[in-house]
């Protein structure tokens, strides 16, 4: 059997102790590796030779990336997953008493139990090279630290700091870790090992003293009972107002640090295994689980079969409104690449490259990045009035009018610009693929590339495939938007492609509640009630109604009576209310600032808002559904492989609640005989258009989205 650990001591009293789990590229506690190391703690404690350990990680570009999640996944029993935090409390505390100083070496990614191993060594340093983050991100997963972070960190950066990773599940980079306290020194990467062993060397014989006291802002609220108070009741307001309610694990974090700080480590240890217990075998829990297993398995995700992508070694953007601004400085970003951004307009290409310019500025202004870097990248920009250097060009991206003349147009002119090899994407939201490349020469090298807005901020790129698309087209834009830092989804080229299909049957269903006499507020809480970030309405002002309405129009003519829409809506953008871009739509609004429903779209539209008392879950069941019976029609005819990919590009690209675990799981859930068995009611009470479809009945009768569409079906 192969050892998950590595001692080696010298002559010097200097021992180093490597965490190398086999077979994995970077290092995670399992079973397996807690049970080593609680065994060599247990030698460790009897060693008179050793002055000085220093823990160190064998996998390059990681140090400890926390427990092993897919046993998190598979706890069940609330009293397993309470003995797994006891032993880790009782491991961790076994290393803390060691009889001599430990150093954790912390080079590249140091998370969640990784974190809480450092917290127990007498010091910790840290590489200040880019891959180092130091982080707890365990109420990602529903859960908080429960071996021994809640306890240990707010001792040693004080409460404030620890509830500030502890809530955000953040993680911090090297130069901020110091500065925090979180570790003790901050190493050039060059020569990180050597100084290692020489900072280790200074220790050993030498034991760690109390925490320096904080300023005067720790005296007045850390150090004081009324203080604390105020801080942690802030705390519990702040957290209320972000979640909602719906994410239990901060505000359980937050009295685990309290009852740690105010009545000692053996109680904070026990408070910590007793809320880990419920926590983890919670609904919520094992959902954000599968989330998170969902992300991981995209990032292994692979385009289409029979063709590898090309290297992209310079790139074109044509468009400089706010997606092709926000494309351009993306890649400028990232990729590190030059960026041609092209416009027929001065004034646009002015427009693009000053939201460039502040996308740049707000990175410097987070500390994202430092000002001489923002103003190497920024100069990766060119814009231009003509074709001048596409020629050199491996992928340009088109973000210009959603119009199909249009485009064909461009596309045609543009292939005669650039190489025979260049990729020509298209950032359209609702246009064929296909048909934006019938005029183009080598039409096979045209994909989709589908940016949600803000580009900065959406995770998700939809990657459509046309019908005939080269694989290696498609596998190149595939394998550059991951550069970009982005999650793709392979997608079939058809109407809306796959969110905004979804979305388009939630807000038009928005739109027939106002129609029926709901009330704009109560629609948009409903919603957000539920968990979605925004609700239908707000969705739509930010949307831009215009853009809205037009996509509405163009999923109407493609699915006929699914998809019917009010006579009114034209109404709204022909009376100028385009939503949060002009300040008018279906609220009010101060500069960008959202203030309340506009009483005037009521009799704009000829509506009389009658509905009080509105059920919430009647309005959620009215939304929601006919995304799940849409859903089922897309995973049968291919429009995305399998259900995982439809519930994270709806995460990713909608913000649908991941406490939900994503449409497909939430409807399994559920069950989806009780939602056949709704959306029948519905379409007798209400309208024909919510008649469960063959293949969402098909679906429950196989058992499931997860059942049936659950494997990866390769795609030709």
């Amino acid at each position: 059997m192969t050892s998950i650990f590595r001692l080696e001591a010298g002559t010097d009293r200097l021992a180093t102790l490597t965490f190398d789990l086999p077979d994995k590229k970077v290092n995670v506690f399992t079973r397996a590796a807690l049970a080593e190391l609680e065994q060599l703690v247990g030698e460790l404690a009897g060693r008179k030779d050793i002055g000085c350990l220093i823990l160190l990680s064998g996998k390059r570009g990681a140090f400890i990336a926390g427990a092993d999640v897919e046993e998190i996944g598979r706890v069940e029993d609330p009293e397993e997953a309470e003995a797994g935090s006891r032993l880790g409390h009782r491991l961790f505390s076994a290393w803390e008493a060691l009889p001599f100083p430990t150093v954790a070496a912390i080079r590249g990614t140091c998370l969640g139990g990784g974190t809480e191993l450092s917290l127990a060594c007498t010091w910790r340093v840290a590489s200040d090279g880019p891959a180092t983050r130091i982080g707890l991100p365990e109420v990602r997963l529903g859960i908080i630290p429960g071996w021994g972070g809640c306890t240990r960190l707010p001792r040693r950066i004080g409460i404030a700091a620890a509830l500030d990773l502890i809530l955000t599940g953040r993680n911090v980079a090297g130069r901020k870790a110091l500065k925090l306290g979180l570790v003790d020194a901050l190493l050039p990467e060059a020569r990180f090992l050597d100084m290692v062993r020489d900072f280790a060397r200074e220790k050993i014989g030498t034991k760690r003293g109390a925490r320096e006291k904080g300023g005067l802002k720790e005296m007045l609220l850390e150090r004081n009972p009324i203080g604390r108070k105020v801080m942690f009741d802030q705390a519990r307001k702040k957290t209320l107002e972000e979640s909602r309610g719906h994410y239990p694990a901060p505000l359980r974090a937050i009295e685990v640090v309290r009852v740690g700080i105010e009545d000692g480590m053996r109680a904070g240890f026990d408070a910590e295994a007793r809320a880990v217990g419920e926590l983890a075998t919670s609904r919520i829990s094992k959902n954000l689980v599968h989330v998170f297993g969902l992300t991981e398995a995209a990032k292994r995700e692979e385009g289409l079969p029979g063709g590898s992508p090309r290297r992209v070694q310079a790139t074109a953007v044509l468009g400089a409104g706010v997606m092709g601004g926000g494309i351009a400085q993306l890649i400028a970003a990232e990729a590190d690449l030059p960026v041609r951004m092209k416009d027929v307009r001065p004034e646009a290409l002015a427009a693009g490259m000053a939201t460039a310019s502040g996308l740049f500025d707000r990175q410097v202004k987070r500390r994202r990045m430092d000002a001489p870097t923002a103003r190497r990248k920024m100069a990766l920009l060119h814009p231009t009035l003509d074709f001048t250097g596409f020629a050199s060009c491996d992928l340009v991206v088109e973000a210009i009018l959603e119009k199909l003349d249009v485009k064909q147009s461009v596309f045609a002119e543009l292939a005669a610009q650039v190489p025979d090899t260049a990729v020509l994407a298209s950032n359209t939201s609702s246009l064929s693929i296909e048909k934006i490349g019938a005029r183009t020469p080598h039409p096979e090298r045209v994909v989709g590339m589908h940016f949600f807005n803000p580009v900065h901020k959406m995770p998700l790129v939809e990657v459509i495939a046309p019908e005939g698309a080269a694989p290696w087209a498609v596998n190149t834009v595939f394998d550059f938007t991951r550069k970009l830092g982005k999650t793709p989804v392979l997608v079939k080229d058809a109407p809306g492609f796959l969110v905004n299909r979804l979305l388009m049957f939630y807000s038009s269903e928005g739109l027939w509640l106002l129609d029926e006499g709901y009330r704009i507020e109560d629609l948009d809480r409903a919603m957000t009630e539920w968990g979605m970030p925004v609700g239908p309405m707000v969705l739509t002002d930010e949307v831009g109604i215009d853009v809205a309405t037009k996509v509405a129009h163009i999923l109407h003519e493609a699915f006929g009576d699914r998809l019917v829409l009010p006579d009114w809506l034209d109404r709204v953008p022909d009376s100028g209310r385009l939503g949060t871009k002009n300040g008018k739509g279906f609220y009010r609004y101060e500069g960008r600032e959202r203030k309340g429903p506009d009483p005037a779209v009521y009799s704009l539209l000829g509506l009389t808002p009658k509905v009080n008392d509105p059920d919430p879950g009647r309005i959620a069941d009215r939304m929601v559904l006919p995304m799940v019976n849409e859903a089922a029609r897309c995973l049968e005819e291919g429009i995305v492989r399998t259900a995982g990919e439809l519930d994270l590009a709806m995460i990713f690209g909608t913000g649908f609640p991941p406490f939900r675990g994503g449409l497909c799981r939430q409807a399994d859930q559920d069950g989806l005989g009780s939602i056949v068995a709704t959306l029948e009611r519905l379409a007798k009470s209400v309208a024909p258009r919510f008649a469960p479809s063959e293949a969402l009945r098909r679906t429950a009768e196989a058992g499931g989205f997860y059942a049936r569409f659950g494997q990866v079906k390769a795609r030709t």
